[in-house]
C-alpha cells in the first residue's frame, strides 16, 4: 500500500508570558497556557487530543446504529518529572458510553469494543503517534 502524506500545520503566537494562541489554516483558534485562568495546559491538550481522536472513531462507529444517551471519556496519565526528562506515562482513556434499549442500541453496544480496538491499533492518529514515539524536532528559523 502506498503511503499518503498530508501536511498538517498549526501556528502558535505568544500573547503574554505563558499565554498562547494556537491557530490552524482554517482559522480555528484556541487560547491556552500556564498563565490563562481556567484554560487547559499543553499537557492537558495532549490528553484531550488522545481522547478526542479516539472518541471520534468510537462515535462514528456506534452512532450510525443509535444515538448515545451518554458519551464521556476520562483520561489519566502519570506525569514523571524530577531528575529524568518530564514525560507522561501510562496514559489510560476510559470511555463511559450508553445507548438506548432496543435493537439499535444493542447494535451500537456491540460495536464499542471493536471501535476502541480499531482506534488504538489503526485509526487514531494521535494515540498511534504517541505510542510509536514520533520524532519531534525543535528548531529556530
Amino acid at each position: 500500500m502506498t503511503e499518503e502524506i498530508t501536511q498538517k500545520q498549526v501556528t502558535l503566537v505568544r500573547e503574554a508570558e505563558g499565554v498562547y494562541v494556537a491557530r490552524n489554516p482554517d482559522g480555528a483558534e484556541y487560547r491556552f497556557g500556564y498563565n490563562v485562568d481556567g484554560a487547559l495546559s499543553a499537557v492537558d491538550l495532549l490528553l484531550v487530543a488522545i481522547a478526542g481522536c479516539s472518541a471520534t472513531d468510537l462515535d462514528m462507529m456506534t452512532s450510525r446504529r443509535a444515538e448515545p444517551s451518554k458519551f464521556e471519556a476520562t483520561v489519566n496519565a502519570d506525569k514523571v518529572g524530577g531528575s529524568s526528562p518530564a514525560i507522561l506515562r501510562d496514559i489510560d482513556v476510559a470511555f463511559d458510553v450508553a445507548f438506548p434499549e432496543g435493537p439499535d442500541g444493542d447494535k451500537a453496544r456491540a460495536r464499542v469494543q471493536s471501535a476502541l480496538k480499531s482506534a488504538e491499533e489503526k485509526t487514531c492518529t494521535v494515540s498511534r503517534t504517541v505510542a510509536n514515539s514520533a520524532r519531534v524536532t525543535l528548531r529556530e528559523v
